[in-house]
């Protein structure tokens, strides 16, 4: 990506993030940047392009450097004031001082004991059913996906903006779209949702 289109998907990133800011909590970053040992194998370097005010969704998937990359991590997100959530490993978020932790939907069970001991808990969620789930669940906010066509290998079928606008409505917490949303078509969810991304962020 030549530093023009870089320069580009910043401002159209940094708009998305104030227009999302302006009906999400306060407490909650207006863009995830979800990592992926495959598809952001250096999730240091892609988050040091984060805009400020972002947040950083570690998942390790139990790769072997998953305690240095975390701490890593957790580094530089006090450096740039980023929050920073351990996915499905609350003994790691713990250790490196995260300030929460995110639960893929087949493991929402597990939040409740771990409530009192973080600041934020966001959870996965693939069908109004699993927002619906989270939201009773007491979560901070869900990442909702697919809303966009996804290169992602475990990605469903693309919902749409329109769609997805059905879905989330009136769900008692915070949403964020997922799934092939990159900053091109960030303002079509902007209004009405969170923004998260695995590959946005690290071009």
């Amino acid at each position: 990506m030549g530093l023009k289109h870089q320069a580009a998907a910043a401002r159209k990133w940094r708009s998305a993030a104030r227009q999302i800011a302006r009906h999400f909590p306060a407490h909650l970053p207006p863009l995830l940047f979800l990592t992926d040992p495959e598809r952001t194998p250096d999730p240091v370097t892609a988050a040091t392009r984060l805009p400020a005010g972002s947040g950083i969704v570690f998942r390790h998937f139990g790769a072997a450097d998953r305690g240095s990359v975390a701490a890593a991590l957790a580094e530089l997100c006090a450096r740039r004031r980023l929050a920073l959530l351990i996915a499905a490993d609350p003994a790691l978020a713990l250790e490196v001082g995260a300030d929460g932790v995110h639960w893929p939907e087949k493991t929402l069970s597990q939040a409740s004991k771990w409530r009192a001991r973080f600041r934020l808990q966001t959870a996965s969620a693939h069908s109004r059913t699993a927002l619906i789930r989270a939201s009773n669940a007491g979560m901070d906010a869900a990442i909702y996906s697919a809303v966009f066509p996804s290169h992602s290998p475990s990605a469903g079928a693309p919902r749409g903006p329109v769609r997805f606008r059905q879905i989330s409505r009136n769900i008692q917490m915070p949403v964020y779209a997922l799934g092939g949303v990159q900053a091109h078509n960030a303002h079509q969810i902007a209004s009405i949702a969170g923004a998260a991304s695995v590959s946005g962020f690290s071009g």
